[in-house]
């Protein structure tokens, strides 16, 4: 696959002219959009929390310098959309992998099948670690973006469908499985089941007409986009922490005077922290009012996990090579991984 097929030079040749203009040139009292996937709802979507937290901190930090007004519901397009006007103009976006992933394929690795023990060890990966650091570089060198946040939507993926309860890989066998891009793909193709891409705006409606079978997604998503009421199943397993990622016109944030990109930065720091913190804290409660809702939660057991783990991880890995991802790529996240779990 050619990653870089979804960007047309005339798109990569306008962010390199904004950038160009751009610089230097942010006039006070900025208003700045922010778009992103889910609903308005700040306590069923993890995100629209973290803009309405953001959109306040920034107009506080920075005394009215810049202001965000907030595009929810994908209202300015798919993700595609989003990041050409993120390219070309000063705009901010909540991007999920399908966003950023034709840019730097890269980001990819960071969701190889149980890379993650917990929270921890997740953030710290994306805090800390020299892999991300080589992701945020090669975004800002490729695009003309800035890499400005993780934005955690949830936690943890986990399996749904309207089949059968899912507990160990053999239980994938013949189904058909909603996937949010090419990665989830191979790693259902893994389990000896289908993926299919559908855009997020898509998957009830996929999944209540049979298009596919099941979706993952973590706790939080699966309640926004009320799938309970066309899914049976919940699999806790737990295989990929499940981030998107606040991106921004890097001429944009240049332009900014320096006290001004300072208070923006915090606020974009403070935001980040408040959702980790709100997000971690509702996850059992998530998944109590999925199961009032009817759904069966299953929690595979440790053997069971090993299994996925042990089937999952090296078909992924495999499929990362096949992307051209480079082996000291994929060793760098590994390396880093391990060293934030420790």
């Amino acid at each position: 696959m050619n990653f870089w097929s979804k960007f047309s030079v005339k798109t990569l040749s306008a962010a390199c002219f904004t950038a160009v203009c751009l610089a230097g040139s942010v006039q006070a009292g900025t208003e700045v959009n922010l778009s992103y996937n889910g609903a308005p709802d700040a306590g069923k979507n993890p995100v629209h929390a973290f803009a309405i937290d953001l959109q306040a901190r920034v107009e506080e930090k920075t005394k009215g310098e810049i202001t965000l007004k907030l595009f929810p519901n994908s209202m300015l397009g798919e993700e595609q959309d989003r990041m050409e006007q993120t390219i070309s103009t000063p705009s901010l976006n909540v991007a999920s992998f399908a966003g950023v992933t034709p840019i730097v394929p890269e980001v990819f690795v960071s969701s190889t099948p149980f890379l993650f023990e917990d929270f921890t060890s997740a953030r710290a990966f994306f805090d800390k670690g020299e892999f991300w650091s080589g992701v945020k570089a090669s975004m800002r060198e490729r695009a003309g973006v800035e890499m400005l946040a993780v934005v955690e939507e949830g936690g943890f993926l986990a399996f749904t469908n309207n089949k059968k309860p899912i507990s160990s890989p053999q239980d994938f066998d013949g189904l058909r499985f909603r996937a949010m891009d090419p990665g989830q793909v191979a790693l259902y193709e893994g389990f000896g089941a289908s993926g299919t891409p559908i855009p997020w705006t898509e998957v009830y409606q996929a999944l209540k007409t049979g298009v596919a079978d099941g979706q993952m997604n973590p706790p939080a998503y699966i309640i926004l986009g009320s799938l309970y009421e066309v899914q049976t199943y919940l699999t806790l397993a737990n295989i990929q922490y499940s981030p998107q990622f606040l991106v921004g016109n890097g001429a944009f944030i240049d332009g900014l005077d320096e006290a001004t990109r300072a208070a923006f930065l915090e606020a974009i720091d403070e935001s980040s922290a408040a959702t980790r913190s709100a997000n971690e804290a509702q996850v059992n409660d998530r998944i109590k009012y999925l199961e009032d809702k009817g759904m069966v939660v299953i929690q595979p057991s440790t053997e069971e996990l090993a299994k996925f783990r042990d089937l999952g991880q090296p078909a992924y890995l495999d499929w990362l090579k096949e992307q051209g991802i480079s082996e000291a790529s994929i060793a760098q996240a590994l390396n880093d991984a391990g060293a934030s779990a420790q």
